[in-house]
């Protein structure tokens, strides 16, 4: 399962059924777990942790240093979890100072040449498209669909259950279940399909349509369109997640 022609840090922790195919670069203070498998010319750097039943494809690179100039030498990781594709040449940094640590979390799809700067947080059950570019920092909740080409500035957060339309460049935040499109990103309607195809109700999607009509359509500054939902709504999870992401939005959100 692991070609001779593979160069392995004999101080590197490789679980048991793992693939590692020709070409490949593990380095010292790495962690990988079982069941994986590890295309050619694959480079997995120092201070990546790798959980169980990834598949990483030629050219993607894990756990290089990162652009960060502030970065001085500390000690921290990029962390994947489990049953993540990881395709064509895509690039995951390690953490800084900062937060010490890139989170990838589980079941994700990073398609070819997707970047993951320096202590990123990417949660579980996300489509990130090819090419997407994210920068330092950033936070991207469960279940979020970023399309092709992609821009995310520093710091911004995406919401869960989004879909960001390809090409899009943005330096606010994404907030949940919406449909984030055009030129400049704009709230362009929720995602209905989406949410219909992750099992949500009928009833449960009127109601998230419901309160964005408030906070995009009906004239109210962003506080006070919260406070009427507060007052109006019968605050589900679904609910209160809108309030609380909007609420402790730092970079505001997209209008």
């Amino acid at each position: 399962m692991v070609s001779p022609l593979a160069y392995i840090h004999p101080e590197a922790k490789i679980g048991e059924n793992v693939e590692i195919a020709p070409f490949v670069y593990i380095d010292k203070n790495v962690t990988i777990g079982n069941n994986n498998k590890i295309m050619a010319n694959a480079t997995i750097l120092y201070g990546s942790r790798i959980g169980d039943g990834n598949t990483i494809f030629p050219g993607a690179v894990i756990g290089a240093i990162p652009q960060d100039l502030k970065f001085q030498g500390e000690d921290s990781t990029a962390e994947i979890g489990n049953n993540n594709l990881i395709r064509e040449n895509v690039t995951i940094n390690r953490g800084t100072a900062a937060k010490g640590r890139t989170i990838v979390g589980n079941n994700n799809l990073l398609m070819e040449s997707v970047h993951v700067a320096h202590d990123a947080l990417i949660g579980n059950g996300c489509i990130i498209g090819n090419s997407t570019k994210m920068a330092g920092e950033i936070v991207i909740d469960d279940s979020a669909i970023i399309s092709a080409n992609v821009l995310m500035h520093q710091f911004c957060r995406v919401g869960g259950y989004v879909m960001i339309q390809g090409g899009c460049r943005f330096s606010k935040d994404i907030p949940p279940y919406i449909i984030a499109g055009r030129e400049p990103t704009t709230f362009s309607g929720i995602n209905i399909i989406g949410l219909r195809r992750r099992g949500f109700s009928n009833e449960v999607i009127e109601n998230i349509h419901n309160a964005y009509r408030i906070i995009y359509q009906s004239g109210l500054n962003t506080t006070d369109a919260l406070k009427k939902i507060e007052a109006e709504f019968e605050i589900n999870k679904e609910i209160e997640y809108i309030i609380s992401f909007i609420r402790n939005s730092e970079r505001g959100i997209i209008r």
